[in-house]
C-alpha cells in the first residue's frame, strides 16, 4: 500500500536468485510474507517492485505441507504464515468441527517458538450441551494462556477480543471450519470475509479463505485472516528443545538430570515425574510426545 493506495508488486530479481539456491528443496517458497515492511519503486501508478525487506520482530511459520500426488527430493521447507504479529488468535470450535487440542498444542509451539502472544478462542459454545470445553478451558488458562468462549452467530464473548484487535496486528489462525471469518465479520460487518460450512461425511471444514490477508481496521489496528489448516508441523524444532515450547513444562525442566533431557525415555526426567505426580496434565504431556515423534520419526497426522 502506498499512500492509501493498494501497489501490485513484483519480486527484485535478486530475491528469485537466493530461490534458485534452495531448487534442490521441497517447495521454493516466496520471501516476502503478509505484515513484512517492504520498501518499493514504483512502475506505474498500481505497479511496483520489491527493493528490500525489513527485518522482522517475529514470525509465524510451519513445515510446507506436502503436495498430494507429488514427489520431491530434499527437506520440507519453511512456509511462513506471516510476520510482525503482536498477538496470534487460535481459534477452536466446540463441535463441527470438533474440538482438536493435539492441533492447538501444535499451534501453541509454533507461536511459541516465534516469540508470539498467544490467545485462545473457543468458538460455537452453542454447541457445547455438555460443557465439555469448562474442562479444557480451565486447563489453559491454568498454564497462562488467556482464553475466550464465544458465539460468533450472536457475538457473544467477542466484546474482550474487539477491544484488544483494537490495536496493533493480531492473526486468526486454526483449522479449517471453526469459525475465523464468522468471527471477523462479527466483529467488523464491513469486512464481508467469505464464510464456508462443515463437510457432513467428515465433519471437517471447507477452505473457504484461500490466502492470508491482512486487513486495516483503524488507523492503528490490522487483522490478519488465513485460510484453515489441516496440519501443522512446527518448523525448526530440536527434539531437545521442544519441551522449553510447553509453558507447564518450565518448573521442572531444569530439574532434568540431563540437560537435553527430551522428556520421553531418559533416567532422572523431572517432567515425567511431574506427569505421574498430576502435576502436568497427561493430555499435554501426550501432545508432547505427538510433536516428538513428528521430529524424530517425519510422522505428520
Amino acid at each position: 500500500m502506498e499512500n492509501g493506495n493498494i501497489v501490485r508488486c513484483a519480486l527484485r530479481g535478486k530475491f528469485k536468485k537466493e530461490l534458485q539456491l534452495k531448487k534442490d528443496k521441497l517447495y521454493l517458497l516466496d520471501p516476502v510474507a503478509v505484515g513484512d515492511v517492504v520498501e518499493i519503486s514504483l512502475k506505474e501508478e498500481d505497479f511496483g517492485v520489491i527493493e528490500k525487506i525489513h527485518e522482522r520482530k517475529n514470525y509465524l511459520s510451519r513445515k510446507a505441507p506436502r503436495i498430494k500426488g507429488r514427489s520431491f527430493r530434499g527437506e520440507r521447507m519453511e512456509q511462513i504464515i506471516a510476520s510482525n504479529i503482536d498477538r496470534l488468535f487460535i481459534v477452536n470450535s466446540v463441535k463441527n468441527p470438533d474440538f482438536n487440542n493435539r492441533m492447538l498444542d501444535r499451534i501453541l509451539v509454533a507461536a511459541e517458538s516465534g516469540g508470539i502472544e498467544s490467545k485462545i478462542i473457543f468458538n460455537k459454545i452453542d454447541l457445547d450441551e455438555n460443557n465439555v470445553i469448562a474442562d479444557w478451558e480451565g486447563l489453559y488458562s491454568g498454564i497462562g494462556y488467556e482464553t475466550f468462549k464465544t458465539n460468533a452467530v450472536t457475538g457473544e464473548g467477542l466484546e474482550g477480543i474487539k477491544q484488544i484487535v483494537s490495536r496493533g496486528v493480531s492473526l486468526f489462525w486454526g483449522a479449517s471450519g471453526v469459525g475465523k471469518s464468522s468471527i471477523l465479520n462479527r466483529l467488523f460487518p464491513g469486512l464481508n470475509l467469505e464464510v464456508g460450512d462443515v463437510s457432513d461425511y467428515s465433519n471437517k471444514g471447507r477452505h473457504t479463505t484461500v490466502t492470508v490477508k491482512m486487513i486495516k481496521i483503524n488507523e492503528n489496528a490490522f487483522v490478519i485472516d488465513t485460510p484453515g489448516i489441516r496440519e501443522i508441523d512446527p518448523y525448526g524444532i530440536k527434539k531437545e528443545d521442544l519441551g522449553h515450547y510447553f509453558r507447564d513444562f518450565s518448573e521442572f525442566i531444569h530439574d532434568c538430570k540431563f540437560n537435553s533431557c527430551t522428556h520421553n525415555h531418559e533416567p532422572g526426567c523431572a517432567v515425567r515425574t511431574a506427569v505421574e505426580k498430576g502435576l502436568i496434565d497427561k493430555r499435554r504431556y501426550v501432545s508432547y510426545l505427538n510433536i516428538l515423534a513428528t521430529l524424530e520419526e517425519g510422522i505428520y497426522f
